[in-house]
């Protein structure tokens, strides 16, 4: 059964708790205007993020940004918990200095959406105190939640950390060494430069074989590497400041704010203008 808070003002879901005992509400593509923890215990199951499939067994925290698609599947017997948070509850992008989760839990364009979970117990826990807390419905109930979400995401954090630590690939062939020094590029060139030849030519391999590295260790293309990067820093932008959309557009290296919203929606799901009603609109400048 679901625990649940709506935002009193709009609505809509502000935080959720549930437990689940199948994966029937995961088992088709959805969307989602808030962020997804799912902590997932189960023999074989198929994780679809992305348009990446990943098969996955054992236990598995799977970390959602706001309409990140995704889809869980599997012929065998799942359960778990499901965390739900919309930004208006917490708001990751305040608080990263602190809990560090953009690019690793959240928005990591280049990561695993997923990583095994090492310890547990510990999130069990906090699962537990976080149900209570949702029974209560007492005095600062949102602050005590904030402060349980805040602890569970550090952890999560430390645990994503040390399992990307765990499965970097070694630099033996080289092949590792091109995927590093090509995220280091899309980081530094992403408002410039849009196309795979760009990266190729900067790092002096054919474009083949630049897929082929990118396939082989991402299961993805270099074209939606630098398309994730470009969509990741548009959310910031629509979440965090009040510039007209023409502004972050040109700002990512787009001329035609048009193409750029059709390009935003076909990615995302939604445009731009829908995104910042939905998840946020410059919050942080109102603060």
């Amino acid at each position: 059964m679901a625990q649940i808070i709506v935002d009193n003002q709009n609505g809509e879901l502000a935080f959720r708790l549930e437990r689940f005992e199948d994966l029937n509400q995961f088992d088709h593509l959805q969307r989602k205007n808030y962020y997804s923890i799912i902590l997932l215990k189960g023999n074989n199951y198929k994780l679809s993020v992305d348009l990446s499939n990943y098969q996955l067994q054992g236990d598995q925290m799977i970390c959602l940004s706001p309409y990140q698609p995704f889809m869980i599947t599997s012929d065998e017997f799942c359960s778990g918990w499901l965390l739900n948070f919309h930004p208006d509850f917490f708001c990751t992008y305040r608080h990263q200095n602190e809990i560090e989760t953009e690019g690793i839990l959240f928005n990591n364009y280049h990561g695993l959406p997923h990583f095994k979970i090492y310890e547990e117990g510990l999130f069990c826990n906090l699962i537990d105190q976080i149900s209570k807390e949702m029974d209560r419905d007492s005095i600062a109930q949102h602050e005590v939640l904030v402060a349980f979400l805040k602890v569970f995401l550090i952890e999560a954090v430390r645990q994503k950390k040390q399992f990307d630590k765990d499965i970097v690939p070694k630099f033996s062939d080289g092949q590792s060494e091109i995927l590093q020094n090509l995220v280091d590029s899309i980081e530094n060139n992403y408002c410039e430069l849009h196309s795979p030849k760009d990266y190729a030519d900067i790092l002096s391999v054919s474009t083949k074989t630049l897929a082929g590295i990118v396939k082989k260790y991402l299961k993805q293309t270099p074209s939606t590497l630098i398309s994730n990067k470009i969509v990741i820093e548009a959310k910031r932008e629509l979440y965090l400041t009040s510039k007209p959309l023409k502004q972050i557009a040109a700002s990512l290296g787009y001329d035609d704010e048009f193409y750029f919203s059709r390009f935003f929606k076909k990615k995302v799901g939604v445009s731009p203008d829908n995104y910042r009603k939905t998840v946020g609109f410059a919050k942080l400048e109102k603060l």
